[in-house]
C-alpha cells in the first residue's frame, strides 16, 4: 500500500475507482437488462423500490428520474401552485428551492443551526408564529434538508408542523442511511426525497431519484404522476410528468446497494480520523441524536478561499457547498430577501469547505489529507 509520502494528490471523488472495484457485478446487472430488454419499468425497478423501502423502514418507495423530481413530485401531489408557499432553508443545493418555484409557489426561508447546517426548529416555529391566519393557510409544506449526510432534528420539526397541520417532506438527497434517534432518513416525514446522482453515497451511472412514504394514497398518486398522470396507458386523469427511473439505472443501483453499508462504514471511519487528527479548522459536529453518513466532510475557516487555494496547491481537492445561499440568488431577488436576513446561512456560505471523504479513500490518502490540511491551516 502507498504511504503518504508516495501520494501527490487526492481527488474529492473517484467514481472510476468505485466502479472498477465492483465492475463484474455492474456488467452482470447491465447484461441482464440487455437480455430481457425491458428498459422502461423493468423488474429491477420494482426490486430496487422494494429494497429501498425495507432499508428506509417505510411501506412504499417510488423511483423517479432524479433527486429533483423526488422533491417536485410530492409537491405536485399536494397541489402546490401559484399563491402557495413552502418553508425550507437557504443553505442547500438549488433544487430544494427551485422545485418550489418551478410550480409557481414561493419558497420561504428559515435559517439553519450553525452547528449542524440543518433547519433550526426554533427559527421555524418563530416564523410560523409570526404569520397571520391567511398567511398560514398558504403554507403547504415544510421541507427540511438532511445536509451533508446528517439528519435535521425531526422531532421538533414534526412537532411544529403537526401544530399547524403542515406536511413535512424530507430532502434526504445527501443522507441515505442516515438516522435520527434510530429512525432512517426518509421515514420520519410525510415522505422523503432521495437522489442517486453519481456523487451521492449510493450513486448511479447518471441521474435517478426515489420517494419514500408510509402513505399508501400518496404512493399511488406519485406512481400516476411520474407516468404523465396515467394509471392505464393513454388514459390520463391528471397532468403529470415523465419521471421514471430507467431499468438500467435501477439494475446498477441494486448492484451498488449491496455495498452501501460497507461504504458508509468507510466514510464514517475516514470522518473519525479527521475529527481526531485535524487541527486549525472548525470541524463538523455530529449530533448525539444522529448517525451521520458523511456525504461531505465539511470544515469551516475564516480564510476559506485562501485555504482552498493552499489545498489545491498541496494536492488536496476540495469544493464549496454552497457559495451563495438561496435567498441571495439572483433568481430569487423578487422575494425581497437581503444580506443579513439569514445570518447563519450567510456565514456558512462564506466559510465552508468540503474535503475528500468518499468510501474508496485509502488509509494513506486519508493520512495525506490530514497532513496537508494541518499544514495549510497551521499558524
Amino acid at each position: 500500500m502507498l504511504n503518504p509520502t508516495q501520494i501527490t494528490s487526492v481527488p474529492l471523488l473517484n467514481v472510476q475507482r468505485q466502479t472498477a472495484a465492483i465492475r463484474p457485478s455492474l456488467d452482470a446487472a447491465i447484461s441482464r437488462v440487455l437480455d430481457h430488454g425491458m428498459f422502461i419499468n423493468g423488474p429491477e425497478v420494482r426490486e430496487f423500490e422494494d429494497s429501498l423501502a425495507r432499508y428506509c423502514g417505510v411501506q412504499h418507495a417510488i423511483a423517479c428520474a432524479s433527486g429533483s423530481d423526488a422533491i417536485l413530485l410530492p409537491l405536485m401531489a399536494l397541489g402546490v401552485s401559484p399563491g402557495d408557499r413552502v418553508i425550507t432553508v437557504p443553505f442547500t443545493f438549488f433544487a430544494t428551492g427551485g422545485c418550489i418555484a418551478r410550480l409557481g409557489a414561493e419558497p420561504v426561508f428559515v435559517d439553519i443551526d450553525p452547528a449542524t447546517f440543518n433547519m433550526d426548529p426554533v427559527a421555524l416555529a418563530r416564523h410560523l408564529e409570526s404569520l397571520s391566519a391567511a398567511d398560514l393557510r398558504s403554507i403547504k409544506a415544510i421541507l427540511p434538508v438532511h445536509l451533508f449526510g446528517q439528519c435535521a432534528p425531526m422531532d421538533p420539526i414534526n412537532e411544529v408542523a403537526a401544530r399547524y397541520g403542515i406536511p413535512v417532506i424530507e430532502d434526504a438527497a445527501q443522507a441515505i442511511g442516515a438516522e435520527y434517534k434510530g429512525h432512517r432518513s426518509g421515514s420520519m416525514g410525510w415522505c422523503g426525497a432521495f437522489s442517486f446522482f453519481p456523487s451521492k453515497n449510493l450513486g448511479g451511472l447518471g441521474d435517478g431519484g426515489l420517494i419514500t412514504t408510509n402513505d399508501a394514497g400518496l404512493a399511488a398518486k406519485l406512481r400516476i404522476l411520474r407516468e404523465h398522470g396515467s394509471e392505464a396507458r393513454y388514459y390520463h386523469r391528471v397532468v403529470g410528468m415523465n419521471s421514471r427511473l430507467d431499468t438500467l439505472q435501477a439494475a446498477t443501483l441494486l448492484a451498488k446497494f449491496a455495498h452501501l453499508e460497507a461504504w458508509t462504514a468507510s466514510r464514517r471511519a475516514h470522518a473519525a480520523t479527521y475529527l481526531s487528527e485535524l487541527r486549525g479548522a472548525k470541524l463538523p459536529q455530529e449530533s448525539p441524536d444522529c448517525f451521520h453518513v458523511y456525504n461531505q466532510f465539511t470544515i469551516r475557516a475564516d480564510d476559506r478561499d485562501e485555504l482552498k487555494g493552499r489545498l489545491d496547491a498541496a494536492g488536496v481537492a476540495s469544493a464549496i457547498y454552497y457559495p451563495v445561499p438561496l435567498h441571495l440568488q439572483d433568481c430569487f431577488a423578487g422575494l425581497g430577501y437581503k444580506p443579513g436576513d439569514m445570518p447563519h446561512s450567510e456565514a456558512a456560505a462564506k466559510s465552508v469547505l468540503s474535503i475528500p471523504v468518499e468510501a474508496s479513500l485509502t488509509d494513506a490518502e486519508v493520512a495525506f489529507v490530514v497532513e496537508r490540511v494541518n499544514a495549510a491551516t497551521a499558524g
